[in-house]
C-alpha cells in the first residue's frame, strides 16, 4: 500500500513550479528542510526520482514530468471534493471570534458553506486563540505568532492586513522613519498580551523607542493624551486603525520599513467538521499577501505568515 498525502501532492507540485526548494517551502509556508524530507518520503513511497537537485539547481526527471499533471489533476479532484463537502455542510453552524476587526463582506462569502455565528463576546487575540483551542470557538479572526499555533494546536491562514502608521501632533507631518517613532507597551499583559509581543519585536527590529505605560492608553483618548505629551510620533494600534483623530492630531505613514499587523483565521489543526476548513476557504481564498512581504515591509520573525527569501530581504536595524 501507497501510503501518499495529498499534502505531499501539494508540495510536489510546488517545487515543480518554483524549480527552487527555498522559494518552495516560502511559498508553503514550512521550513526548507522539512519541504525536502517530504519529497523524499514521496519519492520513496512511489519508487521513483521526481527531481534532480544539486547545490545550484532543481530539475524534473523524466518521471517528475511524466507524473506532474496527473498530480495536478488529482488535486484538482480533491478540492472539488472538499468544495461539494462544504456545500452540504451549508446549514451546519460555525462559531466565530474577533478582536476588533471582520471582513466586510463575511457574511456573503460564507452564506453558502455554512452559518457562520460572530461571538459577541469581543476579546484580546490571545484569549479568542485560546477559545479556539479549548472548544469555545471554531475560528478566531486575530493575531498569533507561531510558537502559540505550535502550543495551541492550531491552523492559520491569512485573512487581513493593516498597515500601521504614527500619530503626531500636527505641527508635524509626512512619512516618518520607523525609527523616529515611539510605541507604547502597557503593563496589562491580561489585555495587551499579543500586542506588548509585536510592540517589543519592532522596537528591537527597527529602533523604535518603548514607552511603558500603565494606564490602557494602547488606544482611545488616554492614546491621544501619549501624543500630545511625546517629541516622536506613536505608533498606532490596529484597534485605532479607523477611528477619528481629535483636532491637532494627524495620521503619518510609518517607512522604512513599512509596518504591518496581520489578522490570521485559526483553527484546531484536529477539526473533524468539513463545515470549518470550508469557511476558510470562503474567506481566504483569493485573499493574496497584502504586501506584508514586499521588500520594504516589515512583520515580526514570530509572524506565522512572514516570508524570507534572497530576493526580497527584510531590513534591519540596531535597536
Amino acid at each position: 500500500m501507497i501510503s501518499v498525502e495529498l499534502r505531499q501532492l501539494r508540495y510536489f507540485v510546488a517545487v515543480a513550479e518554483e524549480l527552487n526548494f527555498g522559494r518552495a517551502a516560502s511559498r508553503l509556508l514550512i521550513a526548507g528542510p522539512s519541504l525536502s524530507q517530504q519529497i523524499k518520503a514521496l519519492e520513496r513511497d512511489l519508487g521513483v526520482v521526481l527531481f534532480e537537485r544539486d547545490r545550484r539547481s532543481v530539475a524534473l526527471t523524466a518521471a517528475g514530468a511524466a507524473l506532474l499533471p496527473a498530480t495536478r489533476a488529482l488535486l484538482a479532484q480533491a478540492d472539488e471534493l472538499r468544495g461539494r463537502a462544504g456545500r452540504l455542510a451549508g446549514s451546519e453552524p460555525v462559531r466565530l471570534g474577533y478582536v476588533s476587526w471582520l471582513p466586510a463582506d463575511l457574511a456573503a462569502r460564507t452564506s453558502g458553506v455554512a452559518q457562520v455565528h460572530v461571538d459577541p463576546w469581543v476579546a484580546p487575540s490571545h484569549a479568542q486563540a485560546a477559545r479556539v483551542a479549548d472548544g469555545g470557538l471554531d475560528l478566531a479572526v486575530c493575531w498569533i505568532r507561531t510558537e502559540d499555533l505550535e502550543r495551541l494546536g492550531l491552523r492559520a491562514r491569512l485573512l487581513g492586513a493593516d498597515r500601521l502608521h504614527a500619530v503626531s501632533r500636527d505641527d508635524a507631518v509626512g512619512e516618518v522613519a520607523a525609527a523616529d517613532t515611539v510605541v507604547l507597551v502597557d503593563d496589562d499583559a491580561t489585555s495587551w498580551t499579543q500586542w506588548n509581543a509585536y510592540a517589543e519585536e519592532l522596537v528591537r527590529d527597527t529602533g523604535a523607542r518603548v514607552a511603558r505605560i500603565s494606564d490602557g492608553g494602547i488606544t482611545g483618548p488616554a492614546f491621544h493624551d501619549h501624543v500630545r505629551r511625546s517629541a516622536r510620533p506613536i505608533v498606532n494600534s490596529p484597534k485605532g486603525q479607523t477611528e477619528t483623530l481629535p483636532a491637532g492630531l494627524v495620521r503619518r505613514p510609518i517607512v522604512a520599513p513599512r509596518v504591518y499587523w496581520t489578522w490570521s483565521l485559526v483553527w484546531r489543526a484536529d477539526e473533524v467538521r468539513s463545515a470549518v476548513p470550508a469557511v476558510v476557504d470562503a474567506l481566504c481564498d483569493g485573499v493574496g499577501e497584502l504586501g506584508i512581504n514586499a521588500a520594504d515591509a516589515w512583520l515580526p520573525a514570530s509572524d506565522p505568515h512572514r516570508r524570507l527569501t534572497p530576493e526580497a530581504p527584510r531590513p534591519q536595524h540596531d535597536a
